[in-house]
């Protein structure tokens, strides 16, 4: 594996984002040329004015510049951080007149600093709010705060091994928790909870100066209902407390360009019935760097993916997805998984082509199950296991080795259950044992197990130590793949 695939030169990056916004903040003083008769709408939270047009004078919010925006229109923001997110709901341009929303490098926060009204110290150093924000429990499994810069997760996530909400009297300083008041939560709107955050602080420390931030927004680019033909692009998404980017049963979405940090659910996220494809994406320190759901079709390339907590990527239902040209750090706690309905149902189906995944520090595995389909094209797979329960499972011209990083190191497993189905042409193996159902084989065996799944005849599992010169026509292709600075 090239080094310019998984490495990056810090000074250079910064060099490069630098750049970046420099060419950015001349593109918002300059505009974008648009289309005859379409608008450019700028947001300027700082000397916006939401009575106006966005056109002679910029508008303060995004809120203001989507309701305005028509056809053929590009919203642009500065090189900045907003305290703002991008709500679409049933907002459409039309399919050779999108609307666009123009980040120019800028950044959507989904935090707000901790107003100290409305805490109330119920013993020193602990703090209690009855009455943060509308709350479910699905937003409690997400939640955080940022405390002093830092996200602070208590060890929980929303798909991933998540520890209990501590008892307040258990709190140690720089932690919280909270308590669900099951009376409130009783008579509540359906679907809706009541109860209170507590938070300890360091002895002598009050709330104004603890540096806490609250996330208060789900998303930094949320598009729902009936919205089509829309353009995001050059945007990062921060610290919302669900998704960077959630979209539900939008089509003829296109997303270019963009980044999610540290949100407390998934990078991005397709619910439904979407039709979408994104080109440019870095995901990280997110709870799940991309997950796809419903009977969505969604295209992912130049996708880099690094420092997620519960799934790296997760795909399921009916859908169909690509991921093309990308790489993918995986430390998750789950690494792949493809999840399908039970038949008649049709198969979750992911295709990776020119993908590099490589697994770091713990053990896991490309998981694929029942009714699902996984097709790899030119594919590097490095450090993890692959267990199929049952679906289909083609691999050409792909590279599967390196070392699991367990207690000893070994070569990855491959485990196809008697229900799964395999087909492979063209691939290097470097794995200790590849095992159909409950027989194991290994390189000096490979010759059985050609002629037991009518496959891999042209593939290559050399034998340890044989020396073997792997086939540069194997595996991801170092010069397509993208790094952190160029997503």
């Amino acid at each position: 594996m090239a080094k310019t695939a998984t490495n990056l030169n810090s000074s250079g990056a910064t060099l490069m984002n630098r750049l970046s916004l420099a060419l950015m903040s001349v593109a918002w003083q300059t505009s974008l040329v648009c289309p005859a008769g379409a608008s450019d709408l700028h947001v300027d939270p700082v000397s916006g004015y939401d009575a106006g047009d966005g056109v002679a004078r910029p508008v303060r919010t995004l809120a203001r510049a989507i309701r305005l925006a028509q056809p053929g229109d590009t919203i642009h923001l500065k090189p900045m951080v907003y305290h703002d997110w991008a709500a679409f709901y049933n907002k459409s341009g039309e399919p050779d007149r999108p609307i666009a929303i123009d980040g120019h490098g800028a950044t959507l926060e989904g935090c707000d600093p901790l107003d100290p009204a409305g805490w109330v110290e119920v013993s020193p150093g602990q703090y209690r709010h009855d009455d943060l924000l509308p709350l479910t429990d699905a937003i409690i499994d997400r939640w955080f705060f940022l405390w002093d810069g830092k996200l602070n997760r208590m060890n929980r996530c929303s798909k991933g091994p998540s520890e209990p909400l501590k008892s307040p009297g258990d709190l140690q300083p720089g932690e919280w928790t909270f308590v669900k008041d099951a009376g409130r939560t009783k008579a509540a709107r359906a679907g809706y909870i009541h109860g209170s955050f507590f938070l300890r602080l360091p002895a002598g420390q009050s709330l104004a100066d603890a540096k806490i931030l609250i996330p208060y927004r789900p998303a930094g680019v949320l598009i729902q209902g009936t919205s089509r033909h829309l353009v995001i692009r050059n945007l990062t998404s921060t610290h919302p407390y669900n998704d960077g980017f959630n979209l539900s049963d939008s089509r003829d979405i296109v997303l270019e360009n963009i980044r999610a940090v540290d949100c407390g659910d998934d990078g991005i996220s397709a619910h439904g019935d979407c039709l979408y494809r994104v080109d440019g994406f870095t995901s990280t320190g997110n709870a799940t760097g991309i997950c796809d759901t419903g009977s969505s079709e969604t295209t992912y390339r130049r996708v880099f993916i690094r420092d997620c907590l519960g799934f790296d990527l997760f795909f399921t239902d009916t859908g169909r997805y690509a991921l093309i040209d990308s790489v993918i750090r995986s430390s998750a706690t789950r690494a792949i998984y493809l999840q399908g309905r039970d038949k008649p149902a049709a198969p979750c189906c992911l295709t990776l082509d020119n993908v590099l995944i490589q697994r770091e520090r713990t053990v896991d595995e490309i998981r694929v199950s029942a009714n699902c389909r996984l097709t790899a094209r030119r594919a590097t797979f490095l450090n993890l296991d692959l267990q199929a329960t049952g679906g289909d499972i083609h691999v050409e011209s792909c590279l599967i080795g390196g070392t699991v990083p367990s207690s000893p190191p070994r070569k990855p497993r491959l485990h196809l259950w008697k229900d799964a189905s395999w087909r492979g042409r063209g691939n290097w193996y470097d794995v200790d044992e590849i095992r159909i159902a409950h027989t194991s084989f290994r390189a000096d065996d490979f010759a059985t197990l050609r002629q037991l799944t009518l496959s891999d005849q042209d593939s290559h599992w050399p034998p340890p130590n044989a020396g073997a010169v792997r086939n540069r026509s194997v595996g991801a292709i170092p010069e397509r793949l993208p790094s952190p600075a160029s997503p």
